[in-house]
């Protein structure tokens, strides 16, 4: 799990330096529409929707109880992969395996199966 740390580490750094760097540089609706006149502004558009949608589905196999599920998908879509960064983070600190890190306890210990 220690490369994963790693790497999820690394991950929420350059998400932070990314989105202080937008906020701080760059005009969110401004730059943001200049995306859609970009063939390859639509395909970032695009592949970060995807992320998202394979994102949520490892949160509502992993998780439990809907409000929570919901909580954490409807928080994605806004934050993005900054979030998802400090998710897995979270979960890499808090289990001790990374099968359950991945499908948590009780789906880790075959109760259950999504």
């Amino acid at each position: 799990m220690r490369y994963a740390k790693i790497i999820a580490w690394i991950s929420f750094i350059m998400m932070s330096v990314a989105l202080v760097n937008g906020f701080v540089n760059g005009s969110f609706f401004e730059d943001g529409g200049a995306l859609f006149d970009n063939p390859w502004g639509i395909v970032s558009i695009v592949d970060l929707y995807a992320g998202f949608f394979l994102f949520a589905i490892f949160i509502a196999v992993r998780e439990e109880g809907w409000l929570r599920k919901s909580f954490l998908i409807v928080t994605l879509m806004i934050l993005g992969f900054w979030l998802a960064s400090l998710y897995v983070l979270v979960l890499l600190y808090t289990n001790d395996s990374l099968e359950t890190v991945l499908l948590g306890h009780k789906k880790a210990r075959g109760h259950e199966v999504a």
